[in-house]
C-alpha cells in the first residue's frame, strides 16, 4: 500500500508515520506539510516529502500529482492559530479541506480518510449533550462561538458532498477527543497557557497534590494517546472501513477521574459561566491564548460511544488518565516535536 498523509508533522501526522513504519502492507509513505520536518530521524525517515500549502489557492494541481497512484490519502492537516484570524484560518481548514478531496478525487484515490473531531458535534440549539453516550449519529453542528467547532462541522457537511459526488471513493472520518503524546506537551502547554504559568511551577506538576479540584460543573471529556489515535487510522485504512469512527480511551476525564489522578478527594464545582467569563477575560488582555470558544466547545460536546473502532480491533494500550498523567510529566518540558507545530496545532490534531 502507498499511503499519503497531509499534514504529517503535527502530533498526529508523527504517530501515524510511527504506525505506517510498523505495517509490513505498507510500501511506500508520502508525506506533505507546508514546511516539511525540521529534523530527520525517527518518524520522518523513508517518508517522501512533498512541501505544499493547501491554503494556496493554486495548490490543487500539486496535490493531484502526489496522490496520483496511492491506495489512501490521510488528510491530518489543520491551523488554529492566530485564533483571531478567522479568516486565515478558513483557508487552510475549509478551503483547504476542499482543495485536497477534490483532488483525491480526481486522482482516483481509493480510499480517503479525514480528521474530524468530538468538536464537531453540537446540537442546533446548543443545548447540553446530556448523560447518554453518543453513537456517530449525534448532530454535528459544532458550538456556534466556537471557531473550531463551526469549522469541524463545516469540513464535515463539505467532504458528505464530496462522498455524494463521488460514490466510488471509500470515505472515512475519525472523530477522536483531545490526543496527547510527551512530545507534543512543550507545544499544548503553549497553545493552552502561553506564558501564563512559568515552565518552573509546571514542571512540579507531577508531585502537586490538591485536596481540592475545580472543576467546571457538568463538564466532561475525552482523551486518547497519540500513538492509540494512530492505531485507529491504520485500522481504517487496512480494512478499508467507510463511515465515521468516534475515537477515546476510558476512562472519561471528569473530576473523579481527574481528581484521582492529583489526589483530591473532593472537587469544588466551577459555574461554566464563571469559567468563561474569566479564559474571556485573560484573552482578551491576551495573558493567555486560549479564547473563550473553548469552554463553549466543551459544554455540548457528548461524551462518545466507541463501539465502531473497537468493532474493527481496536483497543488502546494508553488509559486516558495514563495518557494525562504522560502530558502533565512533560508540560514544563524544553523542545518538543522536531516540527514544533509551528505553534498552529492543538490537541484534537
Amino acid at each position: 500500500m502507498r499511503i499519503v498523509v497531509i499534514g504529517a508533522t503535527g502530533n498526529v501526522g508523527t504517530a501515524l508515520l510511527r504506525r505506517l513504519h510498523a505495517a509490513e502492507e505498507v510500501s511506500a509513505i508520502t508525506g506533505v506539510s507546508r514546511r516539511g520536518p525540521e529534523r530527520g530521524g525517527e518518524p520522518y525517515d523513508g517518508v517522501e516529502w512533498h512541501r505544499i500549502d493547501v491554503s494556496d489557492p493554486t495548490s490543487g494541481p500539486a496535490l493531484e500529482r502526489v496522490l496520483s497512484g496511492a491506495d489512501a490519502v490521510v488528510h491530518l492537516a489543520w491551523i488554529i492559530r492566530p485564533n483571531r484570524d478567522e479568516q486565515l484560518l478558513e483557508r487552510t481548514n475549509l478551503e483547504g479541506s476542499r482543495r485536497v478531496f477534490e483532488a483525491a478525487a480526481a486522482a482516483g484515490v481509493p480510499h480517503l480518510v479525514v480528521a474530524s473531531s468530538i468538536g464537531a458535534y453540537g446540537r442546533p440549539d446548543a443545548t447540553p449533550p446530556g448523560s447518554e453516550r453518543a453513537d456517530e449519529s449525534f448532530p454535528r453542528h459544532g458550538a456556534p462561538t466556537s471557531h473550531y467547532g463551526r469549522q469541524k462541522s463545516a469540513v464535515e457537511r463539505i467532504l458528505d458532498d464530496v462522498a455524494a459526488a463521488h460514490p466510488e471513493m471509500v470515505v472515512s472520518r475519525l472523530r477522536p477527543g483531545l490526543i496527547f503524546q510527551a512530545e507534543a506537551a512543550p507545544e499544548i502547554r503553549d497553545y493552552f497557557l502561553g506564558a501564563l504559568v512559568p515552565r518552573t511551577l509546571l514542571r512540579a506538576l507531577p508531585l502537586l497534590r490538591l485536596p481540592v479540584l475545580p472543576w467546571p460543573a457538568g463538564i466532561v471529556t475525552q482523551a486518547v494517546h497519540a500513538d492509540d489515535i494512530a492505531d485507529a487510522y491504520w485500522r481504517v485504512l487496512r480494512g478499508r472501513a467507510a463511515g465515521a469512527f468516534n475515537v477515546a480511551a476510558e476512562p472519561p476525564l471528569s473530576p473523579q477521574s481527574v481528581g484521582r489522578l492529583v489526589g483530591a478527594r473532593r472537587w469544588l464545582p466551577i459555574p461554566v459561566p464563571v469559567v468563561r467569563a474569566l479564559v474571556a477575560v485573560t484573552y482578551r488582555l491576551r495573558l493567555q491564548p486560549t479564547d473563550p470558544g473553548w469552554v463553549d466547545m466543551a459544554a455540548v460536546t457528548p461524551v462518545m460511544a466507541t463501539d465502531r473502532i473497537r468493532a474493527l480491533g481496536w483497543s488502546p494500550q494508553h488509559s486516558s488518565i495514563d495518557t494525562l498523567r504522560e502530558l502533565v510529566a512533560r508540560l514544563g518540558a524544553r523542545g518538543g516535536l522536531g516540527n514544533a507545530l509551528h505553534r498552529s496545532r492543538s490537541p484534537l490534531e
